[in-house]
């Protein structure tokens, strides 16, 4: 298994957020798939990728096909939520320190879109709320 997709998988399967918090490049370029513009950051990176723990892992979370060289990883993920089959995909661009520089999520279909939507929007303005 290549080196980058051993270290994401150790750090979402077992939501390691200081894990996850040591990979990110401090210029990481997050592409959610509800906000338009490009989130710039490694803390903006962070809240989103924290909050997604939350809202996507469950016990019905998996892989089902993964593509991978030294500097990307495509990891499509299926994941029941409130009865709504997500199906989505993590695009992760990787230096060659192994840090993430670039995460793009992608998700099908539009009642999943929906839902995801309203679940990370809660969390978000909870964490926004703390600062």
């Amino acid at each position: 298994m290549n080196t980058n997709l051993a270290t994401w998988h150790e750090v979402i399967f077992n939501q390691d957020t200081t894990k996850l918090l040591e990979i990110l490049d401090d210029d990481v370029v997050f592409h959610s798939p509800v906000v338009h513009t490009p989130q710039k950051g490694k803390q903006v990176t962070f809240m989103y990728l924290s909050a997604a723990f939350a809202v996507f892992f469950n016990d019905t979370f998996k892989y089902v096909r993964e593509v991978v060289n030294d500097s990307e990883t495509l990891s499509e993920f299926e994941v029941e939520i409130d009865g709504i089959l997500v199906n989505g995909i993590d695009m992760i661009s990787w230096n060659e320190e192994g840090k993430i520089t670039s995460f793009k999520v992608m998700i099908r279909p539009l009642k999943a879109m929906n839902l995801i939507h309203a679940k990370m929007g809660e969390l978000l303005m909870k964490y926004q709320n703390k600062k």
